[in-house]
């Protein structure tokens, strides 16, 4: 004869499928049955004649890569280059930085990222934008990235009493995604006066997004990296030599990619053999 399992058998049979399922956390003081169906809602009471309707609220309005004030990425960057040439010092034109209103991004980050280094330095070396450590702390390159990027500049005998850094961006993008071309666009007065205060012999374009912003290619940084590109300022005088630029690969990428790190190494190497030119 075949046995019906009773009641507390199932239910004990059923708890043991539940757990081994994963479903072993109570989410109610007592069962609930999900299939029946929802009490009918309460009709609302109609407000009386001689109460005033609450105004309704306006929407929010549309977030943009510069604020509406401006008209566009030029008119951004119209702005930016009227508070930035008057700069005569770094201090001058971080405040001039801070009263930009053309970003978007300033509204988001923590901290205004300007740079970290030596005034008078050789080489300056140029990122995209600050990441989640950088915008916590306010300098560039700090996070694991920075740690690498000190090493590997301390490998030609440079640190950031005698190099300058910063990045082409003071504030950090929303989960460190890649500035847009306007966002880049609309700080690039800034960047080109941060070179032109520190006079470097050599810059260092660390990653792709810096080579594009100042030298205008649209080469990516595997392509780049390795040749000696030219960087001048459209500000300076007509015969300007203009200033020698290395493109490199950025630590963040070396982190993902350790192979390419003797390429680096290559790069780094001919920076040093140039600033031990004379002259």
């Amino acid at each position: 004869m075949i046995r019906t399992p009773s009641g507390a058998e199932q239910a004990r049979a059923l708890l043991r499928w539940c757990v081994e399922a994963g479903a072993d956390e109570a989410i109610g003081e007592s069962p609930a049955n999900r299939y029946a169906e929802a009490p009918p809602r309460p009709t609302a009471e109609p407000a009386p004649a001689d109460r005033e309707a609450s105004p309704r609220r306006p929407p929010p309005r549309p977030t943009a890569t510069v604020p509406l004030a401006l008209e566009s990425t030029d008119a951004a960057a119209g702005n930016a280059a009227a508070l930035a040439a008057p700069c005569q010092t770094l201090a001058e034109l971080r405040d001039a930085f801070g009263r930009y209103e053309g970003c978007a991004l300033k509204h988001t980050a923590t901290n205004l990222v300007f740079g970290d280094g030596a005034a008078s330095a050789d080489v300056m070396l140029i990122g995209e934008a600050p990441g989640a450590d950088e915008d916590r702390e306010g300098l560039p390159f700090v996070g694991v990235s920075g740690r690498l990027l000190d090493r590997m500049i301390a490998a030609i005998g440079l640190d950031r009493t005698s190099a300058y850094i910063t990045n082409v961006l003071p504030w950090r993008p929303p989960g460190n995604r890649k500035p847009t071309t306007a966002e880049c666009m609309a700080c690039l007065p800034f960047i080109r006066r941060h070179i032109a205060l520190i006079e470097p012999r050599i810059l260092i374009f660390v990653g792709g997004t810096a080579a594009s912003a100042l030298i205008g290619t649209t080469q990516g940084i595997t392509r780049l990296r390795g040749r000696w590109l030219i960087y001048r300022d459209p500000a300076a005088p007509a015969d300007s030599k203009g200033i020698p630029a290395m493109p490199i690969l950025h630590p963040a990428y070396l982190l993902r990619q350790p192979v390419l790190k003797r390429e680096t190494w290559h790069d780094l190497m001919s920076v040093r053999a140039r600033l031990d030119e004379p002259g």
